[in-house]
């Protein structure tokens, strides 16, 4: 949480900056495309660390990766140095995510799953709601350059006192089943023991990701630039977006766990393609404050969406599932920040247009081959996870 609300004063806020430090609308979309690459490739080596090193050691080293990555930005004052430190300052949230679904799978019953994954997403989008008010209050009073350095200082500080923080960590015990197997096992032996369900899964998010992604480095421009708003009021926008997820992550967690994660998953996937839609009329800040409130929708089904993965991963393999999980999706999404870039250059409406389109291709493939998928089991029972260690069987015979 404190690393989240460092990173929050200000990298939101990155477009604007890169913009106002020179950089073309191909260098907004080169940074965006950035992170989720980045993301992607650092998930799986994330995974493998965390089975080999245990949480808690990991966690730190992403830690103090990320802390050089910011120190690199805060002493170079040029767009250059957001595109080289984004290789480090980036570590922390592509790293760390394999090991955060692992406590949860190993802390909590199969069936609390939707709901631990909903709380821990709750906690996150604290310091997502309260990073943007700050940063965008230190924007407004001292501008953009000293602004977002100040932000920096106090970015670097939290995240020194998340490393303090990790190195009193308990190590939890695992409780892997065949780790020794496990740990021989290549990647693409990790990728052939997906089930079906996660393979039909992962289709669905990468097209619901491409709808995300194609807006995304230029929602601030828009909002700024054509919607006439403040950094301030931009950092109002985000809270906005992130209460509204809040509001969701709980009871639907609950509903989620006790009647299934589809439902939940589909409604998700559906509010994406409806996010660049309502981008369309939002030229003043009272239409942006409900297109946000829309933005802050498609994290309805969020929980459900990652407890499916944890369901279909193999005990022995799960960071290194949900790593080549996301390795594979945020690889194949990063063009769509160049597509975005390409777009926006035609026209943001055609941007806007383009992504609800591929958005709504998402939900509609989710409803069709996993909604309804006649074989499929339901998401919370054992049944899938036994599917999952079968796959994991096969792949070591």
């Amino acid at each position: 949480m404190l690393a989240g609300l460092g990173e929050r004063f200000w990298l939101g806020f990155a477009p604007k900056y890169l913009e106002t430090l020179g950089a073309s609308v191909l260098v907004i979309g080169l940074f965006d495309a950035l992170q989720t690459l980045l993301g992607a490739l650092y998930a799986y080596p994330g995974g493998w660390l965390t089975d080999h090193w245990g949480q808690r050691r990991s966690l730190m080293t992403f830690s103090a990766i990320s802390l050089a990555g910011y120190l690199l930005v805060l002493l170079w004052h040029h767009w250059l140095a957001l595109v080289a430190g984004a290789f480090l300052f980036l570590a922390w949230s592509g790293f760390s995510l394999p090991a955060t679904f692992t406590v949860i799978a190993t802390s909590l019953e199969q069936h609390r799953h939707t709901m631990g994954v909903g709380v821990q997403s709750m906690v996150r989008r604290i310091p997502m709601m309260l990073g943007p008010l700050f940063g965008g209050w230190l924007i407004s009073r001292f501008g953009w350059r000293d602004g977002v350095q100040t932000a920096l200082l106090c970015c670097i500080a939290l995240s020194g006192l998340t490393l303090f923080v990790q190195w009193f960590l308990a190590e939890p015990s695992s409780s892997n089943l065949g780790e020794s197997e496990a740990q021989r096992l290549s990647l693409i032996d990790v990728i052939q023991a997906f089930n079906p369900t996660l393979r039909k899964l992962l289709v669905s998010d990468i097209l619901i990701r491409f709808c995300e992604r194609i807006p995304y480095a230029f929602v601030i421009l828009w909002a700024m630039n054509h919607g006439g708003v403040t950094a301030e009021q931009y950092g109002v926008l985000v809270a906005i977006e992130m209460m509204t997820a809040m509001v969701c992550y709980i009871p639907v967690a609950h509903l989620a766990d006790k009647h299934g994660q589809r439902p939940f998953i589909l409604a998700t996937f559906i509010f994406f393609a409806l996010f660049p839609l309502s981008l369309l009329w939002a030229n003043n800040f009272a239409w942006l404050a409900l297109a946000f409130g829309v933005r802050g929708l498609k994290e309805f089904g969020e929980p459900a969406r990652k407890a499916l993965i944890i369901a279909q991963a193999p005990k022995a393999l799960r960071s290194r599932t949900y790593g080549a999980y996301y390795l594979i999706r945020d690889c194949t999404v990063t063009t769509g920040s160049f597509l975005g870039a390409s777009l926006w250059s035609i026209s943001p409406r055609a941007n806007f247009s383009v992504a609800a389109a591929v958005g709504l291709g998402g939900a509609v493939w989710f409803w069709r081959f996993v909604q309804h998928a006649q074989s499929a089991p339901t998401l919370d029972t054992n049944e899938s996870q036994n599917s999952a260690e079968g796959s994991f069987e096969s792949t070591k015979t």
